[in-house]
């Protein structure tokens, strides 16, 4: 079985709809797949609809975003209640949040002299986006000849700690944990920091943290090595993904997975 376990759609960043998003997963050769978009699971349910047809499970999933010391923290939450009260709630404050957070990240780059539309971020986003994000800004600033490519824009602008980063701000990680538990839903580290690790870890885990991303097309082995080992000693859940976008970086679909034996854990606490 081969499994993916964060993807991302148009409803927050990705450059797919979710029927899309399933049929390449699908000519992938992926069997499992968690619809993880940014504070949102607007596109679940069509991911689901989609994968009954083509014979791909869809876990219901988001990335509850959260900021620790003016840095982005991402939890995931897997198995969550569509249906959830506190997930509604989320997208909601998210979205304005998200719309506030992008003017404010207009205003620093105008003040060095970087003009960006927000009708023109929009249109990056566009129809189907329920929330904004970074690499809407990304595209835009491609678009209108301020940066050579999504990475440049990141790199020299926007990314953590660049001249227009703005943080979420939509609560500490502790909050989006307790967000995907009152949803139902398993949460699990993703992306951790090496270098946030041994200060946050334990806080996130008294929290009710249940795992991290262990598996990632960015992790060496001595990466995979070493969060298999927090693993170990914590009885932390391992779970594993591409945060898949687009395929303007050159990966498709199905060239990054997981197998079921890597994350059995995760699977079996979540009902499969």
């Amino acid at each position: 079985m081969r499994l993916d376990l964060h993807i991302h759609t148009t409803a927050s960043d990705g450059a797919w709809p979710p029927a899309k998003v399933v049929a390449g997963a699908h000519s992938g050769g992926l069997d499992v797949i968690a619809v993880a978009d940014h504070d949102t699971v607007a596109a679940v349910e069509a991911a689901q609809a989609a994968g009954a047809q083509l014979d791909v499970q869809v876990i219901p999933a988001l990335e509850a975003s959260s900021t620790y010391e003016n840095r982005e923290i991402h939890i995931l939450g897997y198995f969550v209640d569509l249906r959830s009260v506190a997930l509604v709630r989320q997208t909601r404050r998210a979205s304005e949040r998200r719309e506030v957070r992008m003017r404010e990240m207009l205003v620093r780059l105008q003040s060095q002299g970087i003009q960006v539309p927000f009708a023109e971020i929009e249109r990056a986003a566009g129809e189907d986006r329920v929330n904004l994000a970074r690499p809407h800004l990304a595209r835009a600033l491609v678009a209108l000849g301020h940066a050579t490519s999504v990475t440049d824009a990141f790199l020299n602008l926007i990314g953590d700690n660049r001249p227009a980063f703005v943080p979420t701000a939509l609560g500490e990680p502790q909050e989006a944990i307790a967000l995907i538990l009152e949803a139902g839903g398993i949460p699990v580290w993703a992306h951790p920091p090496g270098d946030l690790m041994d200060a946050l870890l334990p806080k996130l885990i008294r929290a009710g943290l249940r795992g991290v991303e262990v598996y990632r097309p960015t992790h060496d082995h001595n990466d995979v090595l070493r969060l298999e080992g927090v693993c170990r000693t914590t009885g932390l859940l391992a779970s594993g993904g591409s945060d898949w976008h687009t395929p303007e970086n050159g990966s498709a679909l199905g060239d990054f997975h997981v197998t079921a034996d890597e994350v059995e854990r995760l699977l079996v606490a979540g009902g499969m």
